[in-house]
């Protein structure tokens, strides 16, 4: 009787270090700074309030200025590769490939007539601040790829880049945006991964917000 008792205690003990082992390894071990999603909740829902009237007056000039819905959400890859949906305002009429914008043939026509001012303005990303507060994005991070885009996501994996929340901006937006190449563009990716800290997202958010003043970077 002892003996069955024992075999059976030994059998559920290592069957639940066998289940705790096997969770431990299939989870990501990066854990983000405690101080990010704060930041994200406290800075991004004031961006979100205070931005209110310009994300209504972009709704309407969508929707007054060519046909269908005023968002576009887009399937992105987000932390650990999972994917969620992306809004945008919408700046490609509703007929264009679900592709990057580099990828299609002539891409200016298929921009909407306030596109192309939306898009240099970066005010076509003023929506993903709800997915800040959702906890889809962060603040800053390295902007989330479109599920096709597998030569991104699969060196962002080999990384560990894929181990971050994707943001509205990034390391590698600030040096380049558009213009990078995917190699250097998961480098300075990397990069942020290493460095991450409270003064460097805000000096990024800062350095955004210049760049798109003086709309640098952007190809389309």
């Amino acid at each position: 009787m002892e003996g069955l008792f024992f075999r059976l205690l030994t059998t559920i003990v290592t069957t639940l270090v066998t289940t705790m082992v096997t969770t431990t390894f299939s989870l990501s071990t990066y854990r983000l700074p405690a101080w990010k999603r704060g930041t994200d909740l406290v800075l991004g829902g004031m961006l979100l309030i205070l931005s209110s009237p310009l994300l209504a007056l972009c709704w309407a000039a969508v929707r007054l200025t060519s046909p269908g819905p005023a968002l576009h959400w887009s399937r992105r890859v987000g932390k650990d590769n999972r994917l969620f949906a992306m809004p945008k305002f919408r700046t490609m009429r509703i007929n264009t490939p679900q592709v990057a914008t580099h990828l299609l043939q002539q891409p200016q026509r298929y921009l909407t007539p306030i596109g192309a001012l939306l898009r240099r303005t970066s005010l076509d990303e003023l929506p993903q601040l709800v997915s800040v507060w959702r906890g889809d994005l962060s603040l800053v991070g390295p902007r989330p790829a479109l599920f096709n885009q597998d030569d991104l996501v699969a060196l962002r994996t080999r990384h560990g880049v894929h181990r971050l929340v994707p943001g509205i901006t990034g390391w590698a937006q600030v040096n380049g945006r558009d213009e990078l190449e995917i190699p250097l563009k998961v480098h300075f990716d990397a990069e942020y991964m290493e460095a991450q800290s409270l003064p460097l997202d805000l000096k990024i958010m800062t350095l955004t917000l210049w760049r798109v003043i003086k709309t640098e970077g952007v190809q389309h």
